[in-house]
């Protein structure tokens, strides 16, 4: 079975729900504590490279951490953003879910079944 990697910040609502949700449905994950265990460059250049829309998918621009920054994220060059984040995790989206293969960011039911049955994660019955 294919080990879920979970990114997440325990006081985040969406993230706890997430991993009820995972909980519930016997999904083994392991959790990455997103503040203490930051996500290395090669981490994040690996999820975006599993993004369907790049910066936008992973990127908390409507985050007051982003709007501090007061900067335009188009204006940078990609690897200048990716050290902005490994400096302030509270830059990514929350929580992001990957398999290695693919990602879900957020809690978002409805695609953390499909992205599940799609891997044959859910348990045997």
């Amino acid at each position: 079975m294919t080990e879920l990697k979970f990114y997440t910040y325990p006081s985040c609502t969406s993230c706890r729900k997430t991993k009820k949700w995972l909980m519930a449905n016997q999904i083994d994950f392991e959790e990455r504590h997103l503040f203490r265990q930051t996500p290395t460059v090669e981490e994040l250049i690996f999820l975006l490279s599993l993004t369907t829309e790049g910066l936008d998918e992973i990127l908390a621009t409507r985050s007051q951490s982003f709007k501090e920054l007061n900067l335009d994220i188009e204006d940078l060059p990609l690897s200048q953003v990716v050290e902005l984040i490994v400096k302030n995790p509270k830059l990514l989206r929350r929580p992001i879910l990957t398999d290695g293969k693919q990602l879900v960011v957020g809690y978002q039911p409805e695609h953390l079944g499909t992205f599940c049955r799609k891997r044959k994660l859910f348990p045997a019955v």
